[in-house]
């Protein structure tokens, strides 16, 4: 089955939980709810995780950033995260540019 860069861009979008900068450890956490944070992680940094792994760009492009997916993967909460297959070859294969597309901040 070929994966096309819209499958990659729709898994994205379906990405689950919550990333926030913990300041105290210096790193970004996932967790389920907006809720779950301490106080170490500032309000203004709890993003849902289908917004994390977009990189602004110029205007309204963004790019899907590899790194950001491989910070969720890390994790190893696939399931949970609903890391999907088209998300895997995204990731492995770092020989062809990240998928930049056209969307909007939700």
């Amino acid at each position: 089955m070929a994966i096309s860069s819209q499958d990659i861009c729709r898994a994205a979008d379906q990405l689950k939980g919550f990333v926030g900068f913990h300041g105290k450890r210096g790193t970004h956490i996932v967790r389920f709810s907006e809720d779950a944070f301490g106080m170490d992680v500032a309000d203004d940094s709890i993003v849902p995780c289908s917004e994390f792994v977009w990189r602004a760009g110029s205007e309204q492009r963004m790019a899907l950033c590899r790194e950001r997916l491989g910070l969720l993967l890390a994790q190893h909460v696939d399931d949970r995260l609903n890391i999907g297959e088209p998300l895997r070859v995204y990731l492995r294969r770092a020989d062809l540019p990240e998928i930049v597309a056209e969307r909007r901040l939700r």
